[in-house]
């Protein structure tokens, strides 16, 4: 459990205290979200190798076309983020993320049932790939309106500093969800056999607890009050804080949620000004789609859904490259702890640059790493595979720790409350996939190091100060912004004395307790 357990939601209720507390239960629903897009990138790994999947789909084991199934999950998730991101804001936190879980759940169908048939190996005369592909498509709309909806709903009942290490104890769950479907995978893959259908239908399938879980409990949680104040229905968010507060902390939260909209009122926002190049909010608009783009750039959700077939590049075979897998995950979702540890007392901006820099080295070692496992004689193979799992083990690491929640956080930490995608290559490009990776790394990290500001450790208003300052400075270098002020964390984090208003876009409505 990310948080510690609490004796209540408020240290000054006169409730009596409950071991599974509305910050609890929300945290927990978070991080059960999250952990369903892990579970899919945990899942497709060795779909994609299994006899009967690939006969199934009329497709061979080389086919770009396996690519294409995996990725069009990922335009679906596109889609589905901004969708969700609209509906969101238009119809509420909670409404936009049932109808996403109800979309995934209609897309996992899809694929269960995809060529079903009683030997396995229908085809359904090539309808089973269309069934294939849809189902894909839809539960990536339904899994990106849930990554795009969560971090918003879960941020904005976190303290300033420390969102990052709450969203990052939540995406260790996305690992945690990798891990448990790339286990259940490899055990009824072991159990059953490659040629069967049950081994890569059960794993798809299983899935289905995810949403069905959280569409039973999104009843028990709150509407976010910010929401609803946002929205001019007051009574409603003194309603939602009453079930978080006794009654004189959720009126004196209201009162500063209402002051806090009152702010904010007078600069509506609307998607023209986050796309044309005059807009308010282009410039944090251009920052986010960046560092999402960034984040591809690292090459790593090829490991996540690829991961044998990687480590199968560093001369393993087929079964040791399994295992190796599960043990390169299991090893992912422990050291995401360093990243809760780590994201808010180094920042975002030096995490990602750090990041960028490690994974270039990484990838330029598992190029040399691969070529001696397949193009030159005599080279010990176990001293190949040893030490290039080790660099990989470490990209991974360095990936979780550095990229994985960051570019996550950022946006909710810029946009105000009215503002809230490889297949064949491995065929093609064998080992030179790794210099790929490292040159992509390279670029990624150049340009954060140029114009990605550090938004760790400030309020939403503070944040806000760099695109201002960047505006009348005509320019986007961090290091030329106000003398490169948000070149890393402030020193220090004002308090509701300094000056700012106390009650920013991400100031919390649940606080960790002491115990």
């Amino acid at each position: 459990m990310p948080f510690p357990p609490s004796r209540g939601d408020d240290p000054t209720s006169t409730r009596k205290p409950s071991f599974l507390t509305k910050k609890h239960e929300i945290v927990i629903f978070s991080s059960t979200a999250i952990a369903l897009y892990g579970y899919d990138q945990g899942m497709m790994s060795l779909i994609n190798t299994n006899h009967s999947y690939l006969r199934t789909m009329g497709i061979s084991n080389n086919s770009p076309v396996v690519g294409i199934i995996v990725s069009v999950y990922y335009l679906g998730c596109a889609i589905g983020a901004v969708l969700a991101s609209y509906w969101a804001d238009q119809k509420g936190r909670k409404p936009s993320i049932s109808a996403c879980l109800l979309t995934s759940i209609v897309g996992n169908l899809l694929m269960f049932v995809a060529g079903l048939s009683p030997n396995g190996s229908s085809p359904w005369n090539g309808a089973a790939i269309a069934f294939m592909l849809a189902g894909r498509v839809i539960l990536g709309l339904g899994v990106g309106g849930i990554d795009a909806a969560i971090p918003v709903y879960s941020s904005e009942l976190t303290k300033d500093k420390s969102r990052g290490r709450a969203l990052a104890q939540e995406f260790q769950m996305n690992i945690f969800g990798l891990l448990a479907a790339f286990s259940l995978n490899l055990g009824v893959t072991i159990a059953l056999g490659k040629d069967s259908q049950w081994a890569w239908r059960i794993p798809i399938i299983v899935m289905q607890a995810f949403p069905i879980v959280l569409i039973s409990s999104i009843s028990r949680l709150p509407e976010s009050p910010r929401w609803f104040v946002s929205r001019g229905r007051d009574d409603d968010a003194m309603n939602a804080l009453t079930n978080l507060f006794d009654e004189s902390k959720a009126r004196e939260t209201l009162d500063e949620l209402i002051e806090a909209q009152a702010e904010e009122s007078n600069a509506k926002i609307g998607y023209v000004d986050m796309i044309l190049p005059r807009g308010t909010q282009f410039h944090a608009t251009m920052l986010t789609v960046m560092v999402q783009i960034n984040q591809a750039l690292t090459g790593y959700g090829a490991v996540s859904v690829y991961g044998p077939q990687i480590f199968e590049l560093l001369g393993f075979g087929v079964r040791s490259a399994e295992f190796v897998t599960l043990g390169n995950y299991v090893s992912y979702f422990l050291m995401m702890t360093v990243a809760w540890v780590t994201i808010d007392s180094l920042g975002r901006r030096k995490l990602m640059v750090w990041g960028s820099a490690g994974l270039s080295i990484c990838f330029v070692l598992l190029t040399v790493f691969g070529g001696l496992s397949l193009d030159v004689a005599h080279v010990p193979v176990l001293a190949v595979e040893v030490l290039g799992s080790a660099v990989l083990f470490v990209a991974t690491a360095i990936f979780g720790i550095c990229w994985l929640a960051t570019v996550w956080l950022i946006p909710t930490e810029i946009y105000p409350n009215g503002a809230r995608a490889l297949g064949s290559m491995f065929n093609n490009l064998k080992y030179w996939l790794f210099l790929v990776f490292a040159a992509t790394n390279a670029v990624a990290g150049w340009w954060t190091w140029s114009y990605s500001p550090e938004t760790g450790g400030r309020s939403f208003e503070e944040n806000q100060e760099f695109f201002t300052s960047a505006l009348d400075g005509s320019s986007w270098v961090v290091r030329k912004v106000e003398n490169g002020k948000f070149l890393s964390m402030p020193r220090e984090i004002r308090g509701s004395e300094g000056g700012k208003a106390s009650r920013s876009e991400v100031t919390p409505l649940l606080e960790p307790q002491s115990a």
